[in-house]
């Protein structure tokens, strides 16, 4: 094969051989030939590959086979997917294992990159980490087209400082779009910009400490680890409210004695639950009784798959629920582009709070992001992901039916991970110990609960897992419970 110039580099002759005799899917030989001349410095940062159809022809193969090994290797963080349809060896790559070399062993071609976000450990084949999005699918173009509008229009103003709120611009185009899509009341007037939902619940918590608040109540279980910290460390007592199959349990709101209350409505975390309408009239009823403040954590309401969409809870009740949105899930965690829609009454507050935290958030990305949504650039890109993500959740339940049949999942519909029950008398923590000691990555539900009891559960991140490596990581946890059952 020839010499191939792109716009971004040179990669040389890909010496790749292919043995249609061995029984390995010819996708999967050459996801490991790409795979060990990255980790010995054959193919460097940068290197820009041969197109699929340009490869594919060479090794006479289908188009789609090496389309299928290129998205492997780019879940896997080798490759990175660049705009204009060319693939690049990634700048960082990830951490090669013992003993690799240019004959890297099958085994291998199925590890799974040391990537940072919540859930992510290092060491694992394949790693079921929660909380990740695919941040290889960032829509790099068309936020660049979005950076150009704001530098060359923008008035000069809006670099100055500006108040706690954040930019006009993003306030509106965030009140046009979740008005329209996540059936909010919200009003620009009312909008502060924050960095992501860490930063948000962070000031809440303060605000409501500083106006007198003595509890605050968490879904049992729950992934607010952050909220547990920083109440305690605000002096507030933190409370467990249990959750049911559709969500937190509303008869436990009153026992509890709180002044806020913080839900995952609409995608439950880490169940899946979707409270019912009966229970978010119930939810607000007792708000208003007790006036206190719920805080809705709408982390991944855009991502569903099998049912209609579910409003949001601040669309019921603006003067009694906090709107937490954010850009993690749905672009990158690290733009640390997050969004509050505060009722009337503590708009100032949350406001002087950001300001004394860190003097607003970046301009530049504010009203890059304020654009992107105003094209609807933002719609498309859901549009994309959608799709992508609904095959690999579909091919974790084909696999989860296929091997270990006895789990159970729940929360399907929607989101990027999965809970899968397990039966009575298997352990969750000796499961989660033999996965990784067979090279997988999962976290049980236990270290989530409050309270500390419950049925056990496994929790399935799959958002930046290709489809071979969700089935392969099934697979080692069903010869991981094999040996539980068997000691």
């Amino acid at each position: 094969m020839g010499r191939l110039r792109t716009n971004s580099g040179l990669a040389e002759d890909l010496l790749i051989e292919l043995d249609r005799d061995a029984g390995l899917p010819l996708h999967r030989q050459i996801e490991a030939s790409i795979r060990a001349s990255i980790r010995a410095g054959r193919l460097r940062a940068g290197a820009s590959l041969p197109p699929t159809r340009t490869l594919a022809a060479g090794l006479g193969v289908s188009r789609g086979v090496v389309v299928e090994a290129y998205q492997q290797l780019v879940a896997e963080g080798y490759l990175a997917s660049r705009s204009g349809g060319y693939t690049q060896v990634a700048a960082s790559m990830p951490p090669a294992a013992a003993g690799a070399g240019p004959k890297a062993s099958v085994a291998a071609s199925t590890a799974q990159p040391a990537a940072p976000g919540v859930g992510s450990r290092d060491g694992f084949r394949v790693d079921f980490g929660y909380g990740r999005t695919d941040v290889s699918q960032f829509p790099r173009a068309a936020w660049l087209r979005s950076v150009r509008t704001v530098l060359t229009t923008t008035p000069n103003d809006r670099f100055a400082y500006l108040d706690g709120r954040g930019v006009p611009e993003l306030h509106q185009a965030l009140c046009d779009y979740l008005n329209r899509v996540r059936g909010t009341l919200a009003v620009p007037g009312n909008v502060v910009i924050c960095n992501g939902y860490g930063q948000a619940i962070s000031l809440l918590i303060q605000v409501l400490a500083r106006r007198g608040a003595r509890r605050i109540a968490l879904e049992d279980p729950s992934s607010n680890d952050d909220a547990r910290v920083l109440a305690g460390a605000a002096g507030l007592d933190v409370a467990g409210i249990p959750v049911g199959p559709d969500g937190v349990r509303v008869d436990a709101l009153d026992p509890a004695d709180a002044d806020a209350l913080v839900l995952t409505p609409s995608h439950q975390w880490p169940t899946g639950g979707v409270l019912s309408a009966a229970a978010r009239a119930e939810v607000i009823r007792w708000a208003r009784r007790r006036g206190a403040i719920v805080v809705e954590d709408d982390y991944d309401a855009e991502y569903r798959y099998d049912r209609s969409p579910v409003g949001a809870m601040q669309g019921l009740a603006p003067d009694h629920v906090v709107y937490c949105g954010t850009a993690s899930k749905t672009l990158a965690p690290g733009l640390r582009l997050g969004w509050m829609v505060v009722p009337p009454q503590l708009v100032a507050d949350v406001a002087a709070a950001k300001l004394l935290a860190d003097r607003g958030s970046p301009v530049i990305d504010q009203l890059a992001f304020a654009d992107f949504l105003g094209r609807g650039e933002f719609d498309r890109h859901l549009r994309r992901m959608r799709p992508m993500y609904r095959r690999r959740r579909d091919a974790l339940l084909d696999a989860l039916r296929t091997h270990l049949p006895e789990l159970r999942p729940a929360g399907i519909a929607a989101g990027q991970h999965v809970v899968a029950w397990l039966p009575p008398g298997l352990d969750e923590a000796a499961v989660v110990a033999a996965a990784a000691r067979h090279g997988l990555g999962i976290q049980g539900v236990g270290p989530f609960r409050i309270a500390g009891a419950g049925p056990g559960g496994l929790i399935f991140g799959y958002a930046i897992l290709g489809e071979s490596a969700i089935a392969e990581g099934v697979a080692l946890l069903a010869t991981a419970i094999r040996e539980v059952r068997e000691s």
